[in-house]
């Protein structure tokens, strides 16, 4: 089997570079007797999908959840009930999923361009062009909409009608992998990685930098070896911050101060997911699930049935964890001891975002634009 590794290169950063290597297929499923039998609510077709590497995830808004296609086509359904709210073409090359705030949709594009949409009725309210490719959902609060671009940008805009209030940037290294971290706005903050393994807390007003701080350090010889890429976004619970870093570590912070609370080596493009003070689930890069105890970092059990089958970051779901996988499957996980419990195929392609809740519904998105809304066991 043939794989291919997508990175970005410095100067090109719109362009993408391939490395061929021999990588062993995907683990077979392994046989398990079921726990319980997952329902399926609803599932609509929701578009084209995807055409890449590129993780057009879902973003739920209130009562709605919205999808957008690689061609730019964006709808809006109803959560509880699957029906199509409404659907606007807006014929963009679109690399990212959806995000929104403050009663907007916003949709950011291959060439740069940020547009931002009524959620109520899809009606498009301004849009603004930035420097370069958009690579990871905006997201607004407090009158302001915050946007990633490949280029290393932070840019803040106003909600009202898409006007640079303030821009943050970083310089990006020779080589890093294809994609960015998505924002998290947490009170008057935004939390963002960067592509050389720092995370930066900035003032969500104005954009200057409350703290900086070192997920992952580069090292090795080869450019490829120092890749150090914060591509998963943080999660932020009870006044912590936790973050993991590609080729470097799993680590949590403290949201006001920045002080580091603990860490531990681990790689993952994908992320994480928390219960404070009790355990982070992370899936790692060769698609192992861990569990680990919050405040140590200390493993307290590891799956490793689904070994290169490229799952996505887990999603807890009550006693639970959910991953979806290259084949359209979706996995449930005990978190007490990392069992399987249930397995269900949704649909032949692949499944790239993190599986979404919201009201006692588990939404997920594949690559083929298939959404489908199972219940919460």
């Amino acid at each position: 089997m043939v794989s291919t590794v997508a990175l970005t290169a410095c100067g090109t950063v719109t362009d993408w570079m391939t490395e061929d290597v021999y990588e062993a297929p995907p683990a077979e499923l392994v046989e398990f007797t079921s726990e319980f039998q997952p329902t399926t609510v609803w599932s609509v077709d929701s578009g084209d999908g995807a055409n890449d590497y590129s993780d057009l995830a879902a973003w739920v808004q209130g009562n709605r959840i919205i999808t957008v296609d690689y061609e730019g086509d964006v709808s809006s359904y109803d959560t509880k009930t699957g029906h199509q709210v409404w659907q606007v073409e807006l014929e963009v090359s679109v690399t990212s999923g959806a995000g929104g705030g403050e009663g907007l949709i916003l949709i950011g594009t291959k060439d740069g361009e940020i547009l931002a949409l009524d959620e109520s009725n899809g009606n498009l309210l301004w849009k603004h062009q930035l420097s370069s490719e958009i690579l990871a959902p905006p997201k607004a609060d407090m009158g302001v909409v915050v946007a990633r671009t490949a280029d290393g940008r932070t840019s803040g805009l106003s909600v009202t009608d898409g006007a640079v209030l303030w821009n943050y940037q970083r310089a990006v290294p020779l080589l890093s992998l294809r994609g960015a971290s998505a924002p998290v706005l947490a009170d008057d903050k935004v939390i963002a990685g960067y592509a050389n393994g720092k995370l930066v807390a900035l003032s969500l007003l104005d954009g200057k930098v409350i703290w900086e701080k070192s997920v992952s350090i580069p090292r090795g010889r080869s450019e490829l070896d120092r890749l150090v890429d914060i591509d998963s976004e943080p999660v932020i619970r009870d006044g912590r911050v936790y973050v993991v870093a590609y080729n470097g570590q799993l680590a949590s912070f403290d949201l006001e101060t920045g002080k580091k609370l603990w860490s531990r080596d681990m790689s993952s493009r994908t992320g994480l997911a928390v219960v404070p003070r009790n355990a982070v689930y992370v899936t790692d890069d060769s698609s192992y699930v861990w569990a680990l105890q919050d405040g140590s970092g200390d493993a307290l059990w590891r799956q490793t049935r689904l070994l290169r089958r490229n799952i996505t970051a887990p999603t807890i779901v009550g006693d639970y964890l959910i991953v979806g996988d290259l084949e359209g499957y979706v996995h449930w996980i005990s978190r007490e001891d990392g069992r399987f419990v249930a397995r269900l195929n949704i649909t032949d392609a692949a499944i790239r975002s993190k599986p979404v809740v919201k009201d006692g519904l588990v939404f997920i998105t594949a690559s083929d634009g298939t959404l489908t809304a199972l219940r919460v066991q």
